[in-house]
């Protein structure tokens, strides 16, 4: 299975592969970020250690399998987020998905992160489209994918309804595909 660099970098940000050992940097960055993750993620209602040493462990075999490919977005050598292409929206697509410590966001953090995963996605056999999904109530996330060109394919009922306390149960869905990317290609170099 084809993998991406374990290392991508764009403007201020660098994305590492996650590793077991990170486990320390990814529950503070975890810790330090619950009251804004709540809203939008339900694991971060209940997030330990041990459930962190899972995911890192999750993580790895996942990359094996080419199932996601999940990055630390760090700043400084500072972990700052996290974030992943996902291969759950069917053949030739990748999921973005990505958060941020709250006191990182708001000054493109999370566009730049999302921009490298981007990049790389495409750069990915048989990838013809990346998408970004986020619930209604989560503006900030359809404002990144607004910024990067990315356009709205759709928004309806999440299959399950809300799944944390912030969420309305409506799921956007920004898209983008190669072509599209390509020819923005030079409006994101002048930025």
């Amino acid at each position: 299975m084809e993998e991406p660099p374990a290392l991508l970098r764009h403007g201020r940000v660098e994305l590492r592969r996650w590793h077991p050992s990170d486990l320390d940097a990814l529950h503070e960055a975890i810790s330090d970020s619950l009251d804004h993750l709540m809203p939008w993620m339900p694991w971060a209602a209940t997030h330990d250690r041990r459930q962190g040493a899972a995911f890192l462990a999750r993580n790895q075999e996942e990359w094996v399998s080419g199932e996601t490919f999940g990055y630390a977005i760090t700043s400084n050598s500072t972990v700052i987020g996290s974030c992943g292409l996902h291969r759950r929206i069917g053949a030739g697509g990748l999921e973005i998905g990505y958060w941020l410590r709250p006191r990182w966001t708001g000054r493109g953090h999370a566009t730049a992160a999302a921009t490298a995963l981007v990049d790389q996605g495409f750069r990915l056999t048989g990838i013809d489209r990346l998408e970004i999904h986020h619930d209604a109530a989560n503006p900030a996330s359809g404002a990144v994918a607004r910024r990067m060109g990315f356009t709205e394919a759709g928004r309806g009922p999440a299959p399950d309804g809300p799944a944390a306390p912030g969420e309305l149960g409506i799921t956007v869905v920004w898209r983008v595909t190669a072509d599209q990317w390509k020819a923005g290609a030079s409006a994101r170099a002048d930025r």
